[in-house]
């Protein structure tokens, strides 16, 4: 539109200078081509328009929005028509408690109620992109600013909607997933009917309220310390019953010497450990009882 503006300037210009009585006049003709070609240039420049990758263009002439997408690359468009450019890319709204961390400055975590009426804090962040073909509609019925003003609420509604389903204990481990699954399909849904494409939500942090933390830390140290009893007794049977194994084989030792043994198999065994001892390299002096009491062994090297 500039060029086309400075073109008629020019022709302008060339047409009062045109009268021969004017110094200028012989540059009449330049002006004229120049404007022209401006002109022409500014033509051309406004019917062609380059859409970058991964962004659509919307045509709105005199308010009118026309229902054809511009993809990536040149296409020719009416000049006089405004071009609205859209990001078709993935994504992401965070919404944080830490600062500077999610897309608002300051503490933008989701503060819910659970079904045991306890305030849960939910960072979370949104991954989604827009539908191509839908972009003519969004800019008729939500406009460029579709992430304050259907992204951001609809999210943070709806999981103050579904969180009242589930204890905090429950959302902070095992109902974890079930909570992030349901809260996707609800989301899924009315992000859908608006144009937009959900693809990913992620609950980055559930933190819960100090008095619940103390008890989970008790329960937890409580557990800690009823297995490590367990395992003390576990130990004290072990060798309670080692023992009394042990006293079982002392005994039963006993009782077959008392009752199992006679002279002449104690004498049977004196002889073999004789043997052994003559048998042996060190020199010894041995002196031989009358058969029923032990030798005596006097030296040996």
């Amino acid at each position: 539109m500039f060029f086309i503006v400075v073109g008629i300037v020019l022709l302008v210009i060339g047409n009062i200078i045109a009268n021969p009585n004017l110094v200028f006049s012989k540059y009449s003709k330049a002006f004229k081509i120049g404007g022209i070609a401006m002109a022409t240039l500014g033509l051309f420049s406004s019917t062609v328009k380059q859409i970058e990758a991964g962004e659509v263009g919307v045509q709105s002439l005199f308010g009118s929005v026309k229902p054809q997408v511009l993809n990536s690359g040149l296409n020719f468009v009416n000049p006089l028509s405004n071009i609205f450019i859209f990001d078709a890319k993935t994504q992401n709204y965070t919404m944080s408690g830490v600062h500077d961390e999610g897309d608002k400055e300051g503490d933008d975590a989701i503060r819910v109620l659970t079904a045991d009426g306890l305030e849960v804090i939910v960072d979370l962040t949104v991954l989604y992109k827009i539908s191509s073909q839908e972009a003519p509609n969004i800019f008729k019925q939500i406009g460029l600013d579709y992430k304050d003003k259907v992204v951001r609420p609809i999210t943070r509604t709806k999981i103050r909607d579904n969180a009242v389903y589930y204890d905090a204990v429950g959302l902070f481990s095992k109902k974890r997933n079930e909570f992030q699954n349901r809260i996707f399909k609800d989301i899924d849904a009315n992000f859908k009917n608006r144009g937009l494409i959900l693809e990913q939500l992620l609950i980055r942090n559930i933190t819960l309220p100090n008095s619940v933390k103390q008890s989970i830390e008790s329960k937890i140290n409580a557990e800690q310390d009823a297995q490590k009893m367990q395992f003390v007794l576990q130990k004290e049977k072990q060798e309670a019953e080692r023992k009394r194994v042990e006293a079982q084989g002392i005994a039963d030792y006993q009782r077959i010497l008392s009752t199992g043994l006679s002279d002449r198999q104690l004498q049977y065994e004196s002889i073999l450990a004789q043997k052994e001892l003559a048998k042996s390299p060190n020199s010894k002096i041995i002196i031989m009882g009358n058969g029923k009491s032990s030798p005596i062994i006097l030296g040996g090297n």
